[in-house]
């Protein structure tokens, strides 16, 4: 079909909730997608840190045939293999003793809500329920997980929001443990904040966080649907910090694009869930489980956290070079493991255009921020050539 068609018919027949870039992709391999016209480019955005194996990955291509062939489909009234084996190795290699499946990262952070807010009735007082979550994070698009994201911005006109939701700033130990009352359940946080303007905190907050929950005796919950499945160099964020979460939140890159969330906790804060507390259809289908067992087996394999460890310093390097070559351009490069972040001077909208009509699919996030987040998999021809095309694309932006 005509390319010109098809954006039309977007236009016209889609509801308008993103703005979308002028391009319909139509294949990929690897690092590499192709559109309509042909045109080949490198993507940086992994399908917004998801494909973490890439596109087409054979091993991800022969689960999916095998089991579209076998079973795609049964309720959660019965036992499904592909799910209990991948369950068993997300504990077998996190903090966590127990897995809830659900479809996406909002589902995953909706069951975190609920199982704190049960699990701090049963271990607390009937009127713990508040959930303290920090400016600048993103955890969702539902109702109760927009409202745990405190940004304005992702608020507006979807008033009034469910109650029992606070917010204190990101990085600040202080103002949290000045907000923990009586009434709080849990604090809900990402180790990085990915869509916020990957942001880093400080070596200390994590573990701070962790100290002051337990004093309070309250739940550290950490979404990690962005930086988890190796994205930072380690299998799990958290690691970096040394501590563990009571729950964990994981989606993205855990199915490689099949719709997947799973939301990890301890023994004790699982054991509320109990038959009737929560539910799901579609969530851990024989389909989205098989996959993810093939997508976090390959990881484990063929050790891609270190991988993305190393490629993320030699990206990083390789930006910060570019930054000290164009100043008036650049501000600063920030990132952990293949999540970078690439603070703009020019107005982002027009450096990403720039780096896509050269070839690059790059995301944005925070102020004026570029983020790249490609697959793990990503060689070191591919990120010279993604820098390349970055540098090309302020220069021209500065003539």
């Amino acid at each position: 079909m005509d390319t010109k068609q098809l954006l039309e018919w977007s236009d016209k027949y889609l509801m308008a909730f993103a703005k979308r870039y002028p391009v319909a992709l139509v294949r990929g391999e690897g690092v590499r997608v192709w559109d309509t016209d042909g045109k080949e480019y490198l993507d940086f955005t992994g399908g917004i840190a998801v494909t973490a194996l890439g596109h087409s990955h054979p091993r991800v291509v022969g689960t999916m045939r095998e089991q579209a062939t076998a079973l795609l489909h049964v309720s959660n009234y019965f036992h499904i293999p592909q799910q209990i084996h991948l369950a068993k190795l997300l504990c077998d290699h996190s903090f966590a003793d127990r897995v809830f499946f659900s479809n996406s990262g909002a589902e995953a952070n909706e069951t975190a809500i609920k199982l704190c807010r049960k699990w701090a009735k049963e271990h607390g007082s009937s009127d713990r329920g508040d959930i303290i979550s920090m400016r600048g994070g993103f955890h969702g698009r539902t109702l109760a997980t927009v409202t745990a994201t405190a940004q304005d911005k992702y608020h507006h006109g979807f008033e009034p929001l469910p109650a029992g939701f606070k917010y204190v700033a990101f990085n600040d130990l202080t103002a949290l443990e000045r907000a923990i009352d009586s009434r709080t359940a849990g604090v809900l946080v990402e180790p990085i904040q990915g869509e916020g303007g990957v942001n880093i905190p400080d070596d200390g907050y994590l573990p701070g966080l962790r100290k002051l929950c337990d004093e309070a005796r309250i739940a550290l919950i950490l979404d990690e649907i962005q930086t988890g499945m190796g994205r930072t160099g380690r299998l799990w964020c958290y690691e970096h910090a040394g501590i563990t979460p009571d729950i964990m939140t994981v989606a993205k890159a855990l199915a490689n694009g099949v719709p997947i969330g799973a939301t990890l906790a301890t023994e004790e804060v699982a054991r509320v869930f109990t038959p009737g507390s929560h539910g799901t259809t579609f969530g851990g289908n024989p389909l989205a489980t098989a996959v993810g067992l093939t997508v976090l087996t390959t990881l484990l394999e063929e050790n891609l956290p270190d991988r993305a460890g190393r490629m993320g310093r030699l990206l990083l390097e390789r930006l910060e070079a570019v930054r000290t070559r164009l100043p008036g351009l650049v501000k600063e490069v920030r990132g952990r493991g293949l999540l970078i972040g690439m603070e703009m001077v020019p107005p982002i909208g027009d450096v990403v255009t720039a780096c896509r009509e050269r070839g690059l699919l790059v995301l944005t996030a925070g102020n004026n921020m570029m983020r790249l987040a490609p697959p793990l998999v990503v060689s070191e021809a591919e990120v010279n050539r993604a820098v390349g095309i970055v540098g090309d694309a302020l220069e021209a932006l500065a003539r």
